[in-house]
């Protein structure tokens, strides 16, 4: 169970690049440990939203960003909400 959570952890970082899509796998790994931990939905609930939020917190801890234009062109700058 251990190594498939590395696994995805580690799969789940690789795809992601903005800021929006880090915050997401982070709450879907959350949720997948929650739910495997607990065996309930709550448990993947709370970890989803613990992942999620863990995961912003880490991102933007320099107050900066990463966003995707239409172009699929990534970008750094401020976030929106900060």
């Amino acid at each position: 169970m251990r190594a498939l959570i590395i696994a995805l952890l580690a799969a789940m970082s690789l795809t992601a690049c903005t800021t929006a899509e880090k915050t997401a796998s982070g709450a879907g790994l959350g949720a997948v440990i929650g739910g495997a931990a607990t065996n309930s939905v709550g448990g993947a609930v709370a970890g989803a939203l613990i992942g999620g939020f863990g995961t912003y917190l880490a991102t933007t801890g320099d107050g900066n960003c990463q966003y995707r234009n239409s172009r699929g062109q990534i970008y750094t700058t401020r976030c929106h909400w900060l």
